[in-house]
């Protein structure tokens, strides 16, 4: 608790600060702690997800949903061997609290820590930050959970199998009988991924209302891992999951938003804590649109753009979408957004809209350094 005070406060001593690109409506966000709520839809899926692993594996695998999601950046790219170019840290992908502090971007930023204080089977779920576009599946906060399993050579030799192999094979059956745990007895398939931090790397595919759908993200632990934390003689795997992507499955809910809501027309649904529900959609109110055109600029980049309609209009704004773009004869390329407002809770009046999008406007223009047509 104190290095959460700790790190908040320093948070408001530079929150002005030119390398801080933390808005209020995401500090906001900070210690809501959706996926601790038991009537809640990613409580009651992280809920499902602990009850496989502590039938499967004994209660072996430790648990952690309370950490605190303002991390170094080492813990949070240096630590799971992201490179230095890599495009996740720049400042257009990530929120920076100060040049070495960020909110975490997953919550694999806490699997050096934890393999140092001699952990070796965990899930680590919590509240993720990244800077992203705004639609119905996209949403600048959600959460995650992290798995990780250490083995040790007397597990691998006994089978006969290499160290690596042994690893991916756990691996994929823990997987698939999590998924059939959480779906039922549904088609699956691997598919060979990349990811700086796991060597074979995969995803896991299922075949669901007649589509193929993404689950998760695995693989064996890259050994520089665990050789920097004390496990030279180990190998392990690894794997993330999105609690909203797969609860947005599991609950047919339609935009991701819902998940923040507070209308009982959406949270009675889950008050008996339970998979299987499937959400019940009530009435949408009407949505509107607001086209808004402008001449683009080198340092130009569609998520700052949303940072600042988000900043100005936050879950009132439904999606924000480019409709048109070309260049002149001089190079200039200009482009038209359309941004759809509508709440989840009440109709807009026209007036509010209007305010909102004149608010926009001038933010777009005075932020980005835009010149709007």
């Amino acid at each position: 608790m104190s290095m959460t005070m700790t790190y908040l406060h320093t948070f408001y001593v530079v929150r002005d600060d030119p390398t801080n690109n933390v808005p209020d409506n995401i500090f906001s966000k900070l210690g809501v702690h959706l996926h601790r709520r038991d009537q809640h839809p990613l409580g009651i899926l992280k809920n499902a997800i602990y009850e496989y692993f502590d039938t499967h594996y004994s209660n072996k695998f430790n648990k952690f949903d309370d950490l605190c999601p303002i991390v170094s950046v080492k813990q949070n790219f240096d630590d799971v061997l992201v490179p230095e170019d890599h495009v996740s840290r720049s400042y257009n992908d990530t929120y920076y609290i100060d040049p070495q502090t960020v909110l975490r971007c997953h919550t694999s930023a806490h699997q050096a820590e934890l393999l140092r204080t001699e952990y070796t089977h965990f899930l680590v779920t919590g509240d993720v930050y990244r800077r992203d576009s705004i639609d119905s599946t996209h949403y600048p906060v959600f959460h995650q959970m992290e798995g990780f399993r250490v083995f040790v050579p007397e597990e691998w030799e006994a089978s006969g199998m290499d160290a690596t192999l042994f690893a991916a094979t756990d691996l994929k059956q823990c997987l698939e009988g999590l998924a059939r745990h959480l779906f039922g007895a549904v088609e699956m398939r691997w598919v060979d991924t990349y990811f700086p931090f796991t060597n074979p790397s995969f995803e896991l595919e299922i075949y669901f209302k007649e589509k193929w759908l993404e689950v998760l993200g695995c693989g064996v632990t890259e050994q520089e891992i665990l050789k920097r934390n004390g496990k030279p003689n180990n190998v392990a795997w690894a794997f993330g999951l999105g609690l909203e992507r797969l609860a947005m499955v599991l609950f047919d809910i339609p935009d991701i938003r819902l998940f923040w809501s507070n209308d009982e027309r959406f949270t009675s649904q889950f008050s008996k804590g339970q998979l299987g529900v499937k959400f019940k959609p009530f009435s949408k109110y009407p949505p509107c649109y607001k086209d808004m055109s402008f001449w683009i600029n080198e340092s130009f980049t569609e998520n700052n753009l949303c940072e600042v309609v988000r900043g100005i209009a936050g879950d009132l704004v439904e999606e924000v979408q480019l409709i048109d773009n070309f260049t002149n004869k001089k190079g200039m390329t200009s482009h038209c957004y359309r941004i759809a407002y509508r709440s989840m809770e009440r109709s807009l009046t026209d007036e509010e809209i209007n305010d909102l999008q004149w608010k926009v406007r001038e933010q777009v223009q005075s932020k980005l350094n835009v010149v709007l047509r």
